[in-house]
């Protein structure tokens, strides 16, 4: 890659390595110049940038990006599309993460240029939540470069909680109140609560190696595939009452103890091919500890070993102290997470120019127009999804009655475009980081379009607004950050957005989606056209 300055003339297909603002202008870093971007330049009396040119075995930072997260996408796992160089993964469902920080070293290893984020191994992670990203640092990457990291790239996977059937075993002494030992199941049901699994069978026996011994055969019988011990009294010793009942009952002590703060007292064993399990005191309490590591890997079918145990110990302080307090109660900090886009799909015009048909009824490749609009935010995965109708919406309704969508009707359709707008965002669920609105006559704008929308959306990096163009064109869709709401929701008349736009231009990005932004069909000819038109 030639990097530094070059004269504006030179920079056709160059990389802006610093943006521009003058007058009209605002390109931001990272733009590829076009001739038509040259043109305007010139025209500004701008005669030199600082610009990448990518040279031939080289790949640009998005595909170079896009290579590397399909390689590392492994099951339960949902990759983004990459926007400057970078790209996500986030789990499509509740679990533990599996990657291993060993091929995490050895892909950071490759080259500077590429470089890989996750989650420690086996942490908890929810639906959506982001697992990884991946930044290409340059503009550009060799592409043997890439092609060594994807050949060694971690296949990051989500492993899903189970519904394992478990037996809970507590022993008391005499004298013992029964709360005492309520606790113990309210407490693992607590934290089954929050992942998986049933409580087939509880029983209550006296702390003595033979009882303890009964009520695993008794756990056995029950066809339980996990069984957990909480002791009246705290273990202290292999030769103690709990794992001797363990191994009276046939079975086998594998560690005892493990470096977890709180969780020391774990004892780890197993029963034929049963997990067997002496709880510490401290698993007796709602907060995190060591017994939670051991038990969502369990749920998830994870096998743990002496070894796992012995490996805990980096990061194994949990324990509360004044100097470094803990979240390990009530609301935890939130994990980032995949952002939630909700799309208003603007389906209320009375389009006059089709004369006597309804232009968005019309049929476009065996299907009518609002359907194709409708149908790649389906599948881009946008949620909630408001179809605003207005001009005979009945008809266009009943196109769209079994889609998960929420219908809304605008009676004040004739107004303008701004009062469909302002239906939309009203009907918008306050918990929505983003709103794209979309237009009902664009069928060239596809899921994988919204899909890079989305990928540029980031208001941690000064984009809370990305605007769909062609070359130097605005078009649609328009996406904006949630904190936008009361300004789309005060806009009046047919204009859009659009001043808007121009009053935030240091937060818009714009995403070039080619001549499809630019299409929208409001006349018979327009429609007949676009029949007989193949787009790049």
């Amino acid at each position: 890659m030639i990097f530094g300055p070059c004269p504006t003339n030179d920079a056709l297909g160059c990389i802006l390595a610093h943006g521009l603002r003058a007058g009209d202008i605002n390109f931001k870093k990272g733009r590829m110049l076009s001739a038509d971007d040259i043109e305007t330049l010139v025209r500004s009396g701008i005669r030199q940038v600082i610009a990448a040119r990518i040279v031939a075995d080289e790949l640009v930072e998005d595909m170079a990006a896009n290579l590397l997260v399909q390689a590392a996408t492994g099951d339960g796992v949902r990759a983004s599309a990459p926007f400057t160089g970078r790209a996500n993964l986030y789990a499509r469902y509740d679990g533990l993460v599996d990657v291993a920080i060993a091929d995490i070293d050895a892909f950071n290893s490759v080259d500077e240029a590429i470089t890989m984020a996750t989650l420690r191994p086996f942490e908890r992670v929810a639906t959506g939540q982001m697992l990884a990203t991946i930044k290409i640092i340059p503009f550009a990457v060799p592409a043997s470069v890439v092609e060594n990291a994807r050949q060694v790239a971690p296949r990051l996977s989500v492993r899903p909680y189970l519904n394992k059937t478990i037996a809970l075993i507590s022993t008391r002494l005499d004298g013992m109140k029964d709360t005492l030992l309520d606790k113990n199941r309210q407490a693992l049901q607590q934290r089954l609560d929050r992942t998986a699994g049933t409580i087939i069978m509880e029983t209550r026996v006296a702390h003595d190696e033979t009882s303890v011994a009964e009520a695993i055969g008794k756990a056995m019988s029950a066809n339980a595939e996990l069984i957990f011990i909480f002791g009246a009294s705290a273990i202290v010793d292999r030769r103690d009452v709990i794992p001797a009942g363990i191994m009276a009952a046939g079975g086998t002590v594998h560690h005892f103890g493990m470096p977890v703060d709180p969780g020391n007292l774990l004892l780890l064993g197993s029963v034929g091919t049963i997990p067997t399990i002496g709880l510490p005191g401290c698993a007796r309490s709602p907060k995190l500890n060591g017994f939670d590591w051991v038990l969502e890997r369990l749920l998830c079918d994870i096998a743990v070993t002496r070894m796992d145990i012995t490996r805990m110990g980096a990061g194994g302080l949990l324990k509360e102290i004044p100097t470094r307090p803990q979240p390990r109660e009530g609301v935890a900090t939130e994990a980032a997470r995949a952002p939630k886009i909700g799309a208003i799909l603007l389906a209320a015009g009375k389009s006059s120019r089709m004369g006597s048909d309804h232009k968005l009824l019309m049929e476009i490749d065996g299907k009518p127009l609002i359907r194709h609009a409708l149908e790649a935010l389906l599948a881009a995965g946008l949620a909630p999804i408001v179809v605003v109708t207005g001009y005979r919406s009945d008809d266009i309704s009943a196109l769209i009655a079994a889609d998960p969508v929420k219908q809304v009707v605008n009676p004040d359709y004739a107004a303008g475009m701004s009062s469909s707008l302002r239906a939309g965002i009203n009907a918008m669920p306050p918990d929505i980081d983003a709103v794209l609105i979309a237009l009902g006559d664009m069928p060239a704008i596809t899921s994988e379009h919204i899909t890079r929308m989305v990928a540029a959306f980031d208001p941690d990096e000064g984009r809370s607004i990305v605007v769909a163009t062609s070359g130097l064109k605005r078009g649609n869709p328009v996406m904006f950050a949630t904190r936008f709401r009361k300004n789309l929701a005060s806009i009046t008349g047919d204009t859009g957005a659009r001043q808007l736009i121009s009053e935030h231009l240091d937060e818009v990005v714009e995403v070039d989606l080619g001549p499809g932004a630019l299409i929208d069909l409001d006349t018979p000819d327009a429609i007949a056209a676009y029949r007989g038109k193949v787009l790049p």
